[in-house]
């Protein structure tokens, strides 16, 4: 059995450093973050992301994936750690935490790290703000098959602890990038691949519309939508009907639609 570290107390260093991790100035100096469950972390492992420390709950039942968890965290030379349910909760700020938790190395989110041929559909989101939604889309993303996520402007940061748990483990299975609208035009330009907005201005019907691989599905923030320059750039405009009160949908759920729609196209 690997060797563990056990920690007993509150006040103890590596808690504050993992428990700090919480909040986005202190993910970004450290370039690290934070992911909780067993799911979640076996998906990472499975794609080849083992966390540099892994910490584990005294009062937790064996089981086999834990193990090889364990097993890849001190073959990469990483850190086990053991501690109580008590602490572990306050590290990761739940009161009824999973029994694995793991502090993972943040990686390349540029542009230039993108494949742009790994997948059919992409998703992109522009100055998305809810961490939920963020993490939504990455879960969405990997549902089609998509290459990925690629976040514009200013969005909320996906590598905080409610963005990776709502990503269910898709964070480390789906491409991430994040830039500026005035470099993702170029790269866009640069090679293959059609830009597609759900829109109101000069839209036609997402059903049946002429989509294209490598599709890069838009959407805009929650509350403003897609600027309208943003929208004059895209190659198709497509707008999904409102049949009740509501005059737009939720921009997770959006990507969604419009995902599976472009997903049928494809294959057809």
């Amino acid at each position: 059995m690997p060797e563990r570290r056990l920690i007993t107390g509150f006040s103890n260093p590596t808690v504050k450093f993992i428990r700090s991790l919480r909040e986005k100035k202190h993910r970004k100096r450290e370039r690290k973050f934070l992911a909780e469950g067993l799911r979640l972390l076996t998906d990472a492992r499975e794609c080849g992301r083992v966390p540099e420390v892994l910490v584990l709950a005294e009062s937790r039942d064996p089981h086999p994936l834990i193990a090889a968890l364990e097993q890849s965290v001190v073959e990469t030379g990483g850190e086990v750690i053991e501690t109580s349910a008590d602490i572990l909760s306050k590290i990761t700020g739940k009161d009824n935490p999973q029994a694995v938790a793991g502090v993972f190395a943040e990686w390349d989110t540029s542009l230039d790290a993108l494949d742009r041929s790994s997948g059919d559909i992409w998703l992109v989101a522009q100055a998305l703000r809810d961490p939920g939604n963020l993490g939504t889309m990455l879960r969405t993303g990997d549902a089609l098959g998509a290459g990925g996520l690629i976040l514009i402007d200013d969005c909320a940061d996906p590598f905080s602890v409610e963005a990776v748990r709502a990503s269910m483990g898709a964070v480390f299975t789906q491409g991430l990038a994040q830039a500026r609208w005035d470099e993702f035009v170029p790269w866009l330009r640069a090679g293959s691949g059609q830009l597609v907005a759900a829109s109101l201005r000069e839209a036609v019907p997402y059903r049946g519309a002429p989509y294209a691989a490598p599709c890069f599905v838009l959407v805009g923030n929650e509350s403003q939508g897609l600027p309208e320059s943003y929208e004059a750039e895209c190659d198709l405009r497509v707008t999904m009907p409102m049949r009740g009160r509501a005059d737009s949908l939720n921009a997770a759920v959006a990507a969604a639609v419009l995902g599976y729609e472009v997903l049928a196209s494809l294959d057809a």
